[in-house]
């Protein structure tokens, strides 16, 4: 598999609330009374508009998901606003959107308040998107730097303050550092990136990061960046800057390889499928409700365990049978070998496995009309 850190030929770049009329013919669900399903040659009988919000690491899939599900619902308009993880949670949970897109699942208290958004039903937490987040930087005649888990702990926490720190330094002895001071930069909004990137830093540290994972920086002071891309363009715009983002978005910055057991692991898409293999589904859950928890002090081979899994959120039940047919068929596209696929292609995500991707179906099967 080859992994594409651009956004790829579909990417709308600089537009937030990307809206695309469908024009195609199958059927996502694979049911007659939504669609149709087979070669194509037959028009799907969706219509209707599908709001989403959230996730700004998802933006990449996202338009590659509303790309390919307009292809096959021509009466259908999709839109997504990358406004954030916590942003699509809340637009979720007043009813402003009918899915979210959030790198962090529902908490407890959000799952209370879905059942009164949700009429009554529970909301959903689907895996169906597994990314790396790369630690990126910007340092003048450096392109890419090992650093372990405490060493980044420890720069984020301004313990670390220069590029030729003797810590820095031991983990790349052929690499010539400069004096440069060190910038950290981090997200200025709440984010689900953060939220993993923190619970990385808090679990595979040994304890040089001593803050809890938390979508909000925990950290007064420091330089950051609104959503992905803010984050990004501040990382680009300085030399000696530092910050974390999902992989799709690295650009032509430096990516950083952490340590897994004693090897230096670069992000990469077979790195983040084989961290997910390795960890455990949150049993405490309920039943439709799929929470992976992450592994980060897996020493598993080639595995890359500073990943975030990104979910989409659903009502099991809307006060609509249009609203339960339109979010069944969209997310069964996205969880689709087909979707998966041009999410792959597009964003360098890891497509979920077949037991993970039947799971998930059979979550969206089970949405219905509320009673």
């Amino acid at each position: 598999m080859k992994l594409n850190r651009g956004t790829g030929a579909l990417a709308l770049a600089g537009v937030l609330a990307l809206s695309l009329a469908a024009c195609g013919s199958d059927n996502a669900t694979g049911s007659d009374s939504t669609g149709t399903s087979g070669s194509g040659d037959t028009a799907s009988s969706l219509s209707g508009e599908l709001n989403g919000s959230g996730a700004s690491s998802q933006e990449s899939a996202m338009e590659a998901w509303r790309a390919g599900f307009q292809n096959q619902n021509p009466d259908v308009t999709v839109s997504y606003d990358p406004v954030g993880s916590g942003g699509g949670r809340t637009a979720f949970l007043d009813g402003s959107v009918q899915f979210a897109g959030t790198d962090s699942a529902l908490d407890e208290d959000e799952l209370a308040q879905a059942q009164d958004r949700c009429f009554g039903a529970e909301a959903v937490d689907l895996p169906v998107y597994v990314s790396p987040i790369a630690v990126v930087f910007n340092l003048e005649g450096v392109d890419s730097l090992n650093l372990s888990a405490a060493t980044i702990a420890n720069i984020f926490n301004n313990t670390i303050t220069t590029w030729n720190d003797p810590a820095i330094a031991a983990e790349n002895p052929d690499v010539q550092l400069p004096d440069t001071a060190i910038t950290p930069v981090h997200r200025s909004d709440e984010s689900g990136t953060t939220k993993n990137f923190t619970d990385y830093l808090a679990k595979a540290s040994g304890g040089a990061w001593t803050e809890e994972a938390s979508g909000d920086w925990p950290l007064d002071g420091g330089e950051s960046g609104a959503q992905t891309s803010g984050l990004i363009q501040a990382v680009s715009g300085g030399n000696g800057t530092i910050g974390y983002a999902d992989f799709s978005k690295a650009g032509d910055l430096g990516v950083v390889k952490i340590k897994v057991g004693e090897e230096w692991v670069a992000p990469s898409e077979e790195g983040a499928a084989a961290a997910l293999d390795a960890s455990p589904r949150d049993d405490a859950r309920a039943e439709g409700d799929i929470v992976v928890k992450i592994d980060r002090e897996t020493t598993e081979s080639g595995a890359y365990p500073m990943i975030l899994v990104s979910y989409l959120v659903a009502c099991q039940a809307y006060d609509s049978q249009d609203d339960v047919d339109l979010v069944q068929a969209f997310l069964t596209y996205v969880a689709s070998a087909e979707g998966q696929s041009a999410s792959e292609t597009a964003a360098g995500s890891a497509p979920i496995s077949d037991t993970l991707r039947t799971d998930v179906q059979a979550s969206i099967d089970a949405i219905k009309l509320a009673s």
